[in-house]
C-alpha cells in the first residue's frame, strides 16, 4: 500500500512535518477497511507526533478520525471525547470545514449512546449541515442526510424516506457507490420498511 510505504520513508528520512500527517492517512484507512485497533493504534502516533513537532494543521481531522476510529470499535464515550476535542482545536484555528466534520461525528456518537440523546445529534447534525452548505461541502452534506435518517428510521419517524432519499441521491450523484449502497441497504432495514416499504430508489451506475 503506498501510504504504508509513505509511512515508512517518512520515518526512516525523519519528516517530522509529513510523519504524523501519514500515520493518521493509514490509521484512518486501516479502520474504514475493518483494521479498527490498528487504525486506532496508527491514529494515536499521529496525535502524539502533531503534539511533539508543534504542529497545528490537520491535528483537529485527525482527531475527528480518531474518534470515528473509536466509534466504529464500539466505545462511544472515547469517540464523544475525540469528537468535541476536535471540535476545540478546529474552532481555535478556525478550520471551520473541520469543525463541520467534528460535528458530524458527534451527532454519530449522540445517535450511538445507550439512550440515545436524539435532540442532540439533531442538533449537531444540523450544525455541520450548515457548516456544510456554507463551504460547499456536498459530501458531508449527504453524510449529515444520512445520519438523520438513521435516527429517524430507528425512531419510527415517517421524515426517514425523505433524509435516506436525499442522502442516497447525493452519493449517487456523486459516484460515492459505497455509501450509496448503504443508504440503501438502511432503506431496506426492518425498522425503516415499517415506516416506508421502498425497495431500490435510484438507478444504479
Amino acid at each position: 500500500m503506498p501510504l504504508e510505504r509513505a509511512v515508512t520513508l517518512s520515518q526512516e528520512w525523519d519528516i517530522a512535518y509529513l510523519t504524523p500527517i501519514v500515520l493518521a492517512a493509514l490509521g484512518h484507512v486501516y479502520a474504514r477497511s475493518g483494521r479498527v485497533e490498528e487504525g486506532v493504534s496508527w491514529l494515536q502516533k499521529a496525535l502524539a507526533g502533531y503534539t511533539s513537532a508543534g504542529i497545528g494543521y490537520l491535528h483537529s481531522m485527525s482527531t475527528v478520525q480518531l474518534g470515528e476510529a473509536h466509534l466504529l470499535a464500539g466505545r462511544v464515550e472515547e469517540a464523544w471525547e475525540f469528537g468535541t476535542r476536535a471540535m476545540a482545536l478546529a474552532r481555535e484555528r478556525g478550520e471551520r470545514g473541520h469543525e463541520a466534520w467534528a460535528h458530524l461525528l458527534l451527532g454519530e456518537t449522540s445517535s450511538h449512546r445507550d439512550c440515545p440523546d436524539l435532540a442532540a445529534a439533531e442538533a449537531h447534525y444540523a450544525t455541520s449541515t450548515a457548516l456544510a452548505l456554507e463551504l460547499g461541502m456536498r459530501p458531508l452534506i449527504a453524510h449529515c442526510r444520512f445520519g438523520v435518517g438513521k435516527l429517524h428510521g430507528r425512531a419510527g419517524d415517517r421524515r426517514v424516506t425523505e433524509h435516506l432519499t436525499t442522502a442516497a441521491s447525493l452519493f449517487h450523484e456523486m459516484g460515492m457507490q459505497f455509501w450509496f449502497e448503504k443508504a440503501e441497504a438502511e432503506m431496506q432495514a426492518p425498522e425503516v420498511a415499517v415506516v416506508t416499504p421502498s425497495a431500490s430508489f435510484l438507478p444504479r451506475r
